[in-house]
């Protein structure tokens, strides 16, 4: 018979995933019909979260922040009803507002384990929050720390805990209270229709992720480590910050849920629209690829990369695709991802010869083609450049570390 509690359960999973070199994949949802399907795409985590409900209602994330409604009233309702009801094995994680005066803390924690949520995660939170809000919410007695003792709290009742962090100081505040996931929060997510339009750059990000990891590296907890938001909205964000993080795995809310729904319903409703208009439709779609929306040019370009990168990219070329001037082109890509077209290319392509390197015995000649490296001595000195390391020496701490 099976002892181990829920949250034992639970970090046994995660565990198995990552040393099986699988990701872990938690995602953030107001309806069931979002979390039902996010699990038969693989999630290994659901959160209940109040800004997810207020994505159902056609509203920005930010909304969870605003007194709308009571934060822990409408995820206790909808996570109850909706989402327990959809997803019976998988973990639901309940998003809880800790600073609210008017819950007794310890009670409440209680009342979310025996409904049936697996743990806890504090959001809203006052990590989003500076300025003079701040303080006055602070003055006031509200602050991050009561977000800290909650996740101290549910975790002396072994529920499962994660915990969103901005800086290094709350993420020691969170591994001395117990967390068991520590996720480095990069700010409102970016992209979509709704998307925040100002955000970090993606370098930026890994920046503050590295600083945020290394203090989880020092800990004795060993915390599963994990991001979120900001610049990171597409898979291939998610893997810049697995190449330059040692993120284990993403958090995501309207990656999944509202950016998707937006380009569904979008293309759906137009394509009824022109059904049976042949001549129109042409004009429709023409009409449309001119919209006033602005191209994302620097998301092409990423994408470009992941399916070229063995190849000879120019991005004057691509910018001659656009329309555009090199110069333009290359200021955007810079101000978005926070480093410049030729170091992110190249960062991409020693990546990839990290991972051929570890799961295949082919020569360092043979890899440094198969990345996009004719020239092997210009392979070899970027991949120091990048690594510290020659090709051969990255080689050999492989081959000592599984010998």
């Amino acid at each position: 018979m099976n002892l181990a509690t829920q949250r034992e359960r639970i970090l046994e999973h995660l565990h198995t995933q990552i040393k099986a070199e699988e990701h872990i994949i938690g995602v953030a949802v107001g309806a069931g019909i979002s979390a039902k399907y996010a699990v038969k795409g693989g999630a290994d985590l659901i959160l209940a979260l109040n800004s997810g409900r207020f994505r159902q209602m056609g509203l920005g994330s930010i909304a969870g922040f605003m007194p709308f409604a009571n934060s822990n009233e409408m995820v206790m309702d909808f996570g109850s009803r909706e989402i327990l009801s959809v997803v019976r094995d998988n973990p639901v994680v309940f998003g809880l507002c800790g600073t609210d005066p008017l819950i007794d803390l310890p009670s409440y924690l209680n009342t979310i384990h025996s409904s049936g949520f697996a743990g806890i995660i504090n959001y809203p939170t006052l990590g989003l929050i500076d300025g003079k809000f701040r303080e006055a919410l602070e003055e006031e007695g509200m602050s991050y720390l009561q977000e800290v003792e909650a996740v101290r709290l549910a975790h002396e009742r072994d529920m499962f805990t994660l915990a969103f962090v901005f800086n290094t100081e709350q993420a020691s505040f969170m591994l001395d209270a117990g967390a068991d996931v520590i996720c480095a929060h990069l700010g409102v997510t970016a992209g979509g229709l709704m998307g925040t339009k100002k955000v970090l750059s993606l370098e930026r990000g890994a920046e503050i992720a590295r600083q945020i990891f290394a203090v989880c590296d020092a800990s004795e907890r060993n915390p599963i480590k994990l991001v979120y938001g900001g610049p990171v909205h597409t898979p291939i964000d998610v893997q810049y910050m697995y190449d330059n993080t040692s993120a284990m795995g993403y958090v995501g809310g309207s990656s999944f849920e509202r950016i998707p729904t937006e380009e569904a319903i979008v293309e759906a409703t137009y394509r009824f629209k022109i059904t049976g208009q042949l001549e129109q439709d042409q004009q429709l779609m023409d009409k449309l690829s001119r919209s006033e929306e602005p191209y994302d040019y620097v998301f092409f370009v990423k994408e470009h990369i992941t399916q070229n990168y063995m190849n000879n990219i120019s991005l004057t070329d691509l910018a001659d695709q656009f329309h555009v001037s090199r110069t333009h082109l290359s200021a955007l890509f810079n101000k978005e991802v926070g480093c410049t077209f030729p170091e992110y290319i190249a960062k991409y392509r020693i990546h990839k010869a990290q991972d051929v390197m570890k799961h295949t015995k082919l020569s360092l000649t043979r890899i440094a083609e198969l990345v996009g490296y004719p020239d092997y001595v210009h392979f070899s000195k970027t991949f120091k450049k990048y690594t510290g390391l020659t090709p051969q020496n990255f080689r050999k701490q492989i081959e000592d570390k599984y010998t």
